[in-house]
């Protein structure tokens, strides 16, 4: 691993990483979670972070494990390693869903727990071993967003002619990547988060992704550690921006964000919709180049107005929808993570007959033709 490492550091400073000295598959082992909701990589330290919706896995880039952080009861999605602080930070929901109930039932939990919406925030240097607790080790702290659960509490008119729950469709958060302001390519990291949406067909107003952008600067004032038994609401009151991108209902809305700053491009991988109106693709980008514009939103009765991101015109054009570009790639709703050079880690998830959940990092170099994005580095 140190003659990786040497590698690696040569070729950061030379202005690239390089597939040859990259593994080509990192496996996750067998966890009895949830599937693995997103993954993220420290070239420099070597190690990647596996999210299995309530046990983080931390291995290093041969799939050796380190540690895991566990005893979670909410959904921990999307994870995002952030290279200026060394810490990973993950959209962490809980709600009385189908997703939150499920989750209290498989961990055989009788609690009932606040509705609430954090991002979590790791202290990874400090996952040395196996069975550690989110809770009690002093691992892991949250901030509380509040706009998150406003949406999704929020009663709205919608078409059906009364009023429905869930502004947007929102079903909390879970995309989750540090970026610049959208327009620009440099200044200032922002954390942006994606809502979850749900699924519905008949409502006209859960055609967007929502995406929220917050300066993380002075987050040190809102940071607590996690008590399941009485949630913090310590968080900003509101985002620094709010924006929209137009691609049509997706079912739970943006699974996994990645900001890839060599192409100044924003992944964002969804399950498939069910609207048949759409083409209902599950890779989407939004065009990081171009600057939001002020528009009117279709079908949305309570909000009219709104931040309109573009999408990057490239991929297969949606014959109904002209603006919506996208790809039916299987690959990325449960994992993606931008290396630079071109290459990036994609999970592949797999679950046994035992019901045991594992992940296949992927190593694929971005080629954005109109037929594949990615192409498997083989």
């Amino acid at each position: 691993m140190k003659k990786l490492l040497t590698l690696l550091l040569a070729t950061l400073f030379a202005g690239g990483i390089y597939a040859a000295e990259l593994p080509h598959n990192i496996y996750s082992g067998l966890w009895k979670a949830g599937h693995v909701q997103g993954i993220a990589v420290d070239t420099a330290r070597e190690h990647i972070y596996f999210s299995f919706t309530t046990i983080l896995v931390k291995t290093d880039l041969e799939g050796n494990v380190i540690g895991t952080v566990e005893g979670l009861l909410g959904h921990l999605g999307c994870i995002e390693f952030n290279d200026e602080d060394g810490r990973l930070y993950g959209s962490l929901e809980y709600k009385n869903d189908s997703i939150g109930k499920g989750i209290l039932a498989r961990e055989k939990s009788d609690k009932v727990l606040e509705c609430a919406f954090y991002v979590a925030i790791f202290d990874v240097a400090k996952i040395t071993r196996t069975g550690m607790s989110a809770e009690k080790d002093g691992i892991m702290t949250t901030v509380y967003l509040p706009t998150v659960l406003e949406d999704h509490l929020a009663k709205v008119p919608t078409r059906l002619g009364k009023e429905s729950e869930h502004r947007f469709c929102c079903s909390g958060f879970d995309g989750i990547s540090f970026g610049p302001r959208f327009g620009s390519s440099d200044g200032k990291r922002y954390l942006t988060v994606a809502y979850g949406i749900y699924g519905n067909t008949e409502r006209e107003d859960n055609d967007y992704q929502v995406l929220l952008q917050y300066d993380t600067r002075d987050w040190n004032k809102f940071e607590a550690p996690l008590s399941q038994d009485g949630m913090h609401h310590n968080g900003p009151a509101k985002p620094d921006g709010q924006y929209f991108v137009y691609t049509g209902n997706t079912s739970w809305g943006i699974q996994n964000l990645e900001y890839d700053a060599e192409h100044n491009l924003w992944f964002m991988a969804a399950y498939k919709g069910k609207k048949t109106d759409f083409a209902n693709f599950r890779l989407f980008v939004v065009d990081g180049s171009k600057a939001p514009v002020n528009r009117r939103l279709q079908g949305v009765k309570y909000q009219k107005r709104g931040k309109v991101l573009s999408l990057l015109e490239r991929g297969l054009r949606d014959p109904k929808h002209p603006t919506v570009y996208g790809w039916h790639f299987k690959y990325g709703a449960t994992g993606i993570c931008s290396l630079g050079d071109n290459l990036f880690y994609i999970s592949h998830n797999g679950k046994t007959k035992q019901k045991e959940q594992f992940c296949n990092a992927k190593l694929y170099r971005y080629v954005g033709t109109d037929q594949t994005p990615f192409k498997l580095v083989e």
